[in-house]
């Protein structure tokens, strides 16, 4: 069953507004507003949350909102640009979520997200990372995902609070409790509809189609069934104007999953000899196939770093061909690169005497594709151990900071230092034993204390901030890092209390 997400930005214009400005952009709690000229009149387009919040609204003059706030702000609106920044950030989700998107005007995004969940964890993770990224750039944003477009669009900007996920085959029945300007009506209609009574959508659906087509023609039936997700919708990706792409028509549709693999290696031969005339190898490559219902079956592959090489592509790609579902045939395959970074020839240079660095490119790819992440530690500079490291890309160039060799590390390091109940002479004395996870270990060697000071350029609070570490090995040889919070001696350096922070393997 498809997946669809639609991404409301309840105050695109003035969020825009503001994000264009910069430093020199008013603060957000006070009130904007985005004018447009209807005829000889100014009327309020766009408000923010600020100018919501004292009484103004979209419609209103523009004379009587300046009269009703006297440090209104007031600018004109720019639906043009609004429009190219809403296609700019239809393509930041492109690149960064899902292979299908497109823009929703005025003021949405909707998202084909089948199957490209796992890759950000699960549905709900995927929905509050956009509206949290979104957040981060300065948008007010609402999402919700459910089986088809029309519902997702009804329920992000009726229901999401900021995030909604709406199990599958469940999303008919909570859109029949949203009013009828959810189904994407034009407000004449709804209008109309009001004056005869209609509320909601399930007293909508529930009165005979015949008399509403007569006097408001199909688009009544239309927007409920794609709403009720009786109808498919079509979402038309958004692509930039270079996108490297390939296509295949086919006269009769294909639906067999070897004759979709032989046409997935043409299109990648295809696809390689263009990438390799722009000078550029491909980092994100999506396979659009275009069914006979009208509907998208998309398989997306990554790479850790530019690639152009046919065979190794083909197999990222066909290694999840058993996803695909043909339906009734495919009759388009649209195979575009979406990410592209330079990638200069390679001339591989035989010898005798040195190996040749075993490439792992490949397997990485293979391993990424299937919804796992891979990546390797690299060291940070910083004396408190967690923060001393961090996730790196799996392929990405090799730190020269390197790790400490002073005091041993362990080789596991817990997630977060666990407090543990220990038996110790203060100030400067390793425990004679320790609790941890309701098990008691007796100390039989300990080395120790390191001091490690807290990072007061950082942090205020840690100006005083002291841990004293120790190595401690039990009675059946089991060896712990652990350490104290405080000197022992001086209140202001920390608790006093003891954590666990790595076991040595």
């Amino acid at each position: 069953m498809p997946r669809v997400v639609s991404v409301y930005l309840p105050s695109w214009p003035t969020d825009r507004h503001r994000r264009m400005l910069g430093q020199q952009a008013p603060p957000a709690d006070q009130p904007l507003v985005m004018i447009a000229r209807e005829g000889s009149r100014r009327l309020v387009a766009a408000a923010n949350e600020a100018a919501i919040a004292t009484g103004l609204r979209v419609g209103m003059p523009a004379s009587k909102a300046q009269a009703l706030v006297t440090d209104l702000i007031i600018e004109d609106l720019c639906p043009e640009e609004d429009r190219k920044e809403l296609d700019r950030l239809a393509l930041w989700f492109l690149r960064n979520y899902a292979p299908v998107v497109a823009v929703d005007p005025p003021d949405g995004i909707v998202i084909d997200t089948t199957g490209a969940d796992h890759l950000h964890g699960n549905e709900t993770l995927m929905l509050t990372g956009m509206v949290n990224r979104l957040f981060a750039m300065g948008f007010a944003a609402r999402a919700a995902i459910a089986d088809s477009w029309g519902a997702a669009h009804a329920l992000a900007r009726y229901r999401a609070s900021p995030a909604l996920v709406i199990p599958e085959g469940e999303a008919a029945k909570v859109v029949l409790g949203l009013p009828i300007a959810a189904l994407r009506l034009d407000s004449g209609t709804v209008a109309a509809l009001r004056t005869l009574g209609f509320d909601t959508v399930a007293e909508l659906a529930a009165t005979p189609r015949a008399p509403l087509a007569l006097r408001y023609g199909p688009q009544i039936g239309r927007r409920l069934d794609q709403a009720l997700g009786r109808a498919a919708e079509p979402i038309d990706p958004i692509r930039t104007a270079d996108t490297i792409e390939a296509r295949r028509a086919f006269a009769e549709p294909i639906s067999a999953g070897e004759t979709i693999a032989r046409y997935v290696g043409i299109l990648v031969v295809r696809l390689c000899s263009v990438l390799e005339e722009h000078g550029v190898g491909v980092r994100r490559l999506d396979l659009i196939l275009h069914r006979v219902d009208n509907t998208l079956q998309v398989i997306r592959a990554g790479t850790a770093k530019p690639v152009r090489d046919a065979d190794r592509l083909t197999k990222l790609l066909c290694d999840r061909i058993d996803k695909i579902d043909p339906g009734f045939g495919i009759e388009v395959m649209t195979l575009s690169a979406v990410h592209c970074e330079p990638l200069d020839a390679i001339q591989t240079i035989s010898s005798l005497i040195e190996e040749p660095e075993a490439e792992v490119g490949g397997l990485i790819d293979v391993i990424a594709n299937r919804g796992h992440r891979v990546y390797r530690v690299a060291a940070l500079e910083s004396d408190v151990p967690e923060r001393s490291f961090a996730a790196m890309p799996a392929l990405a160039d090799d730190d020269e900071l390197g790790w400490p060799a002073e005091w041993p590390r362990p080789s596991r390091l817990l997630l977060h230092p666990e407090p543990i109940q220990c038996m110790a002479l203060l100030p400067d004395h390793p425990p004679a034993s320790f609790t941890w996870r309701g098990s008691r270990h007796a100390v039989k060697r300990a080395d120790g204390p390191e001091r490690v000071f807290g990072e007061w350029w950082k942090r205020d609070k840690e100006l005083g901030a002291v841990r004293d570490y120790f190595v401690v090995e039990n009675d059946a040889g089991e060896r712990f890092w652990i350490f104290r919070q405080g000197d022992g001696e001086h209140a202001d350096s920390g608790s006093g209390s003891w954590f666990l922070q790595g076991i040595f393997g």
